[in-house]
């Protein structure tokens, strides 16, 4: 059983970044900014998953070891403010498709790194999930005449912090429980984000009411579950299939941003979606349990052959 929880954790935490998007518009259509957004969905996330670890079983952690999970919340913060920074320029279907790209990226992480080649099968899903991804992101059929360069290579960086924190999680602290690890990341990731952004808002009540709401939502959502998610089911699957389990973020980006932006998705879309999930089923046809084969009986003859 555990076979199956284990890649449906990573799964539920790729979906997790999959609604961050659409918030994150709706945010920038009120009028926040950038800091305001990360500064907000950090400082709540973190607060939520503290509140977890005090309820929670825990153990004694090493300094050395608390000082290395910290420094693993890092990608975890800059995934968000790359990320974050291309939606200010790119459309949520083109940012989504250079975050995307963290597919490959996590597979060559874990070949360069642990020199472990990826399967036939994985190279497969890899190959089906990069031509969803295009199908599904809609570029087909509306072009790239809304690409801005920026945009790009925010995302394209915002897909390297994501392998990386994705390769992370994986390998330290694992001897922890997952809301422990997971709180000290998110905290590594909120002193990243505070050193970057002053938060300086907190010192404006308004904003800070207003802005509550969307730090809530992008908090859970963006802080608190994907790490724990990830701390739970990354250890045992490994970057390479973890990347491509957390690819479940695109076809969950639009979904709700037909649901609350109220956005067309063309048909060539939906077929992405539709390669997407195939690709993830290939990359997972090694966890499935194999058939046990009935024991071999010999025949009387064979065992006479033998015995001869």
């Amino acid at each position: 059983m555990k076979q199956f929880i284990y890649p449906l954790a990573v799964l539920l935490g790729g979906a997790c970044f999959g609604v961050l998007s659409t918030f994150v518009k709706l945010a920038y259509e009120q009028g926040f900014n950038l800091a305001q957004v990360t500064g907000g969905q950090f400082i709540i996330g973190t607060i939520l998953i503290w509140f977890l670890v005090l309820i929670s079983k825990k153990r004694t952690v090493t300094f050395k070891r608390f000082s290395q999970l910290v420094l693993g919340g890092i990608p975890m913060a800059l995934t968000g403010i790359f990320y974050y920074q291309s939606l200010q320029t790119l459309d949520a279907s083109l940012a989504i498709i250079f975050l995307f790209q963290f597919v490959w990226v996590g597979t060559l992480l874990e070949y360069l790194l642990d020199k472990k080649k990826p399967s036939k099968n994985k190279m497969s899903a890899i190959l089906l999930l990069i031509i969803g991804s295009v199908l599904a992101a809609g570029v087909l059929s509306s072009g790239f005449e809304k690409l801005a360069l920026s945009g790009a290579i925010w995302g394209i960086l915002a897909s390297i912090s994501f392998s990386s924190f994705a390769y992370v999680s994986g390998r330290v602290g694992a001897e922890l429980p997952p809301i422990q690890r997971s709180a000290i990341f998110a905290t590594g990731g909120l002193i990243t984000t505070l050193l970057i952004f002053p938060p300086v808002f907190l010192f404006e009540p308004s904003t800070v009411i207003s802005l509550a709401p969307y730090g809530l939502f992008l908090g859970i959502f963006g802080v608190t579950l994907p790490p724990l998610l990830f701390a739970i089911g990354m250890p045992h699957v490994g970057t390479g299939l973890g990347t491509i389990l957390s690819s479940s973020e695109l076809p969950v980006a639009l979904l709700m941003s037909i649901l609350i932006l109220q956005e067309q998705v063309a048909w060539i879309q939906w077929l992405g979606v539709l390669i997407i999930s195939i690709g993830i089923v290939i990359g997972n046809i090694s966890l499935l349990p194999k058939a046990k084969r009935p024991p071999h009986k010999q025949s009387p003859e064979s065992t006479t052959m033998s015995a001869s």
